[in-house]
């Protein structure tokens, strides 16, 4: 028999996960460039800088990458270099252009298995690497990754999140995680025309005007990154835990951490939630409806019983410091 899962102390947990903390960071930075209030087309604080150009928006964002990862598996931190910023610009609904690099390394033989990471990915995504910066003389391994896009006039963001808007979920579940690590790998080996199709799905959206705010999950976890979401927006919510897609051999607790290499969230109005839900459906990418969107500034998590509890009180405590009354810094 399954014990009862304790609710309380699940909040807890993904309140503590290092991806969160990680994110508390950003509140600090926010302060100390000054940054709160700075004009923009889009509050500073997404997964991108949107610039306006012409009729539509140049997106720019930029990834670094923790010493201890790219030690540890340099190929698919080279991987991810490509991947995690890609997937940066479709939550904004923009498609990429091309791609940067800086990479230290001790020797030309470290740095190798990181630019094969990178010139895999990069081909498979259709995106070229037209420049950057390498150093095969550090004392330690470094790598950090930027990427310009492009959006039309309809951007996907992290603030226009609107009370009563259906919470939607989208997760590659074809994967598997890359041990020790919390990435969920749905894309290395996967076919090329797949992973661009797929990423094509959220531009797709905000063309079509089925959404307007979204977020890619990140290393903060499905629920951190709902909380990141609600902030931005001024807004608070509910989380249903046994509605997010999930594989069936994998803990709960543990899928709460995880890092998957396509996941979404968006704020979708109820009338167009079946629309939204049928485009990812149609590629068998997993989506559902895990919540509703509301005024209470307040975070909660709801197990299959009807228990909740609060994550997190926007008005008590900031996360990463970035609502629409005081614009932030990058996510």
């Amino acid at each position: 028999m399954t014990a009862p899962l304790d609710i309380q102390a699940l909040a807890r947990q993904i309140q503590d996960a290092r991806g969160v903390a990680h994110k508390r960071d950003i509140d600090a930075v926010v302060a100390r460039l000054g940054l709160g209030g700075r004009h923009a087309a889009v509050p500073v604080g997404d997964d991108c800088a949107a610039i306006p150009d012409s009729d539509g928006h140049l997106l720019l964002a930029i990834e670094g990458f923790l010493d201890s990862f790219v030690a540890a598996d340099p190929y698919f931190a080279g991987y991810c270099g490509i991947m995690v910023n890609l997937s940066d610009v479709a939550a904004m609904g923009g498609r990429p252009l091309a791609v940067v690099d800086a990479l230290w390394s001790r020797d030309a033989g470290a740095a190798d298995p990181i630019l094969a990471g990178l010139a895999d990915a990069a081909a498979l995504y259709g995106v070229p690497v037209v420049g950057g910066h390498t150093n095969t003389r550090a004392d330690a391994g470094n790598l950090a990754v930027a990427v310009l896009g492009r959006a039309g006039p309809r951007l996907l963001t992290s603030f226009d999140a609107a009370p009563g808007d259906d919470l939607v979920a989208a997760i590659d579940l074809r994967g598997r995680f890359r041990d020790p690590h919390p990435y969920w790998d749905a894309s290395t080996g996967a076919p090329g025309e797949r992973l661009r199709g797929d990423l094509s799905l959220l531009p797709g959206l905000a063309e079509d005007g089925l959404a307007c705010a979204a977020k890619d999950i990140s290393m903060a976890g499905v629920v951190g990154t709902v909380l990141m979401l609600l902030e931005c927006s001024n807004i608070g919510g509910v989380i249903d835990l046994d509605a997010i897609p999930r594989p069936d051999h994998v803990p709960l607790a543990r899928w709460l951490t995880a890092f998957p290499s396509f996941g979404y969230l968006l704020s979708v109005r109820p009338d167009r939630t079946p629309a939204v839900l049928a485009r990812f459906a149609e590629r068998g990418i997993a989506a559902a409806g895990i919540g509703r969107l509301d005024r209470s500034r307040v975070a909660r998590v709801r197990a299959s019983m009807g228990d909740e509890a609060v994550v997190w009180d926007f008005a008590a405590n900031p996360l990463i410091g970035c609502g629409r009354a005081c614009s932030g810094a990058a996510s």
